[in-house]
């Protein structure tokens, strides 16, 4: 399955003037494929969905986007690995600030087919060998 990132579904439920169509476009590209969200991005949506994870559900659900898929042991240990690297980076200069989120999402696109996102290089430098798809 392929791990949807946050900012992608955004832009559909905002129907972003600049990114919604193409978003929308990509998730029905990969929808027979299957699609997934991280536990984090279900975080992450509260606010667009005015905090209602029922309606947050219902749309996933309408999407074809899988909601359900647990966290591992094996995302945890990718995480770490990829949080203490860019902490390094960041404490020598070598990087901007960058949510620990990301790292998650990453971490759990790595054990999947690869991360649908408008974002590639908020990715590639953690995870180099990441497969992912842009809108």
């Amino acid at each position: 399955m392929w791990v949807v990132d946050t900012c992608i579904i955004i832009d559909v439920v905002e129907n972003d003037p600049r990114f919604g169509r193409a978003s929308a476009l990509i998730i029905e590209q990969f929808a027979m494929q299957g699609l997934v969200v991280c536990p984090v991005t279900m975080v992450e949506l509260a606010p667009a969905f005015s905090g209602s994870m029922v309606a947050q559900k219902q749309f996933l659900t309408e999407t074809n986007i899988d909601y359900t898929e647990a966290w591992h042991t094996v995302d945890t240990e990718l995480a770490h690995d990829a949080w203490h690297a860019f902490v390094a980076a960041r404490r020598a200069g070598q990087s901007p600030r960058r949510p620990i989120a990301d790292i998650m999402i990453g971490s759990f696109a790595m054990n999947r087919s690869g991360l649908i996102t408008r974002n590639p290089d908020d990715f590639r430098r953690w995870f180099p060998k990441i497969a992912i798809k842009e809108p």
